[in-house]
Formats: C-alpha cells, structure tokens, sequence
C-alpha cells in the first residue's frame, strides 16, 4: 500500500481516538485544557523546527501584516474548534462532535461557494439537501439546534477555508497559530496557577503528564497531515477523513454509552447517505475528467 495512504490512516486514527485522551482528564476544566494545548502545541512544534532547521521562513513572513493578520485569524477560528470540542468531548457529547465532522466536508463546500466562486454540481446540490434535511431532522430530535456540531463544522470549515488561501506550509503556519494563542494561554494558566486552582501539578502525577502531552497528541497529527496530503491525491485525503468522526461516533456509542435512539439513528442515516452521494459523486467526475486527458 502507497505510504502516504498509511500515514493518512494513522492521522486520521489518531484524531479518532482522541476523545479517550480528553475524557482521561475530563475533572480539569476544557478552558484549563485549551490552556495547556495551545502552550505546548508551540513548544513541540518550535523543537521540531528546530530539529528540522527550518526557521529560513519566519524573517519574512513577519514583515508581512496581512499574513500575520491571516493566521491570528485562523488561530481565533481553531480556538474555538478546540474549546468546544473539547468541551463537547468531556460533557458526554462524543458523538454529536462526530456530527460535527461528519458534516464539515460538506460545510466546506458551501464555503467555497460562499467565498471562492465555486459552482455547486447537481450531486453536490444533492449531497447538501440531505444534509440540510438531515440537520434539521436532528434537530427536531434534539430538541434543540445541533450547535455543538454546527459549530465545529462551521469554525474548522472557515480555518481551512483561510489555510487554503494562506501562502505559508502546514507546519510554518501552525507555528504562527500557536504563537498567537500562547501569550493569552500561558497569562491564564499563570494565573490559575498562582492562584492555586490550577490542575497542572495540584491535581496529581498522572494529570499533569496528560496536560504536558496535550502539545504532542496536538501537533504529531497535523504533522502527519502534512506529510500525507503532500503524498497522496486530495480525492483519497477526503475519503480518508470519515475515519475519524466514524470513531469518535462509535466511542460514543460503544464505549461511554450516550445515549443513541432509533428515531436519531434516522438523522445520521440521512447524514451518512449525504456524505456518500458527495463522495462518489466526487469520484465520478474526477474519473470523467481523467478519462477524457487520456484519450487527448
């Protein structure tokens, strides 16, 4: 099998399996987790940089505001992607976060519509329909609108909406995003900590070691991500995703029983039908247009 497909796997496994990591400290605060995560996100990825001596890019990327501007902005986006997974993970919401990005793919399409001027196909329009049919199925389910998994959708569909007009690498860029958020973060887990209610160290060996790895769980994933997506067709990356909400799902599901009636059931069926029409839809024009290169 390619490599770059192994590696995608494996990525995508690993923000699968993350809910357990989260739900492993889910007595610390998610706000006190996003905390540690973005701190020491930064500091993994400089060591690796810094592994790697790759720091010929910084000089000029800080002489440019506007690509500054447009990482801060990204680092906004992917802070509130992380709070209210993290969140949504620890309170016994797994698999609606699973919603969450089940749908992004087709979120991001709506967004490229939206921003970058592209044309919806007719089994794209399909796709979309189901998912708005079966958003609002679930919520009327719920009871409520579905936000945790409208929120995650919509904020990491805006992120990478922003990563693709972005000039710099994955790596470099995440550097930039964790930079903005590390100032904020470490400010307030100073605080937590002087004021003795911080969970770093107060809270035992075993939470303060979990806290430390939340840069690596983080940050060994999107390097993978960017090592994959350099190796293998953009096509393969969008059907490897659905690896990892499919776990998120089941974890929820079979491992911390939340609750999952029938009459839900329905809506991620809807859901899970819209997501197939996207992807072979995909497949088949893509096929198309590479027939038609061949007999050029």
């Amino acid at each position: 099998m390619n490599t770059g497909i192994l590696i995608g796997i494996a990525t995508y496994i690993l923000w699968g399996l993350l809910p357990i990591f989260w739900r492993a400290i889910h007595q610390v605060p998610a706000i006190e987790i996003l905390g540690h995560r973005m701190v020491w996100s930064l500091l993994f990825v400089i060591a690796i940089l810094t592994l790697r001596k790759d720091w010929g890019w910084l000089k000029p990327a800080l002489r440019q505001p506007r690509t500054l501007g447009t990482y801060v902005l990204a680092a906004a986006l992917l802070s509130v992607n992380w709070f209210t997974y993290i969140w949504g993970v620890n309170a016994g919401f797994i698999v609606e976060t699973s919603l969450g990005y089940f749908i992004n793919p087709l979120v991001s399409m709506l967004l490229g519509v939206l921003f970058l001027g592209e044309r919806l196909r007719r089994g794209q329009v399909v796709a979309v329909g189901l998912a708005v049919v079966g958003v609002l199925y679930l919520t009327l389910d719920y009871g409520r609108l579905p936000w945790i998994a409208l929120v995650l959708a919509f904020s990491f569909g805006l992120y990478g909406l922003i990563k693709k007009t972005a000039p710099l690498g994955s790596v470099q860029g995440f550097t930039i995003e964790t930079t903005a958020m590390f100032l904020p973060a470490l400010g307030y887990l100073l605080y937590l900590q002087f004021s003795g209610g911080a969970s770093f160290v107060n809270g035992g060996g075993f939470v303060t070691v979990m806290l430390f790895l939340t840069g690596a769980v983080t940050s060994i994933p999107i390097l993978l991500f960017g090592t994959a997506a350099r190796r293998i067709p953009l096509s393969m990356i969008g059907f490897l995703q659905y690896i990892a909400p499919t776990l998120q799902f089941l974890l929820g599901v079979l491992v911390y029983k939340e609750p999952f009636p029938p009459s839900r059931l329905v809506g991620f069926i809807i859901i899970w039908t819209a997501l197939v029409v996207y992807t072979f839809e995909g497949l088949w024009v893509r096929w198309r247009v590479e027939k038609v290169k061949s007999q050029e």
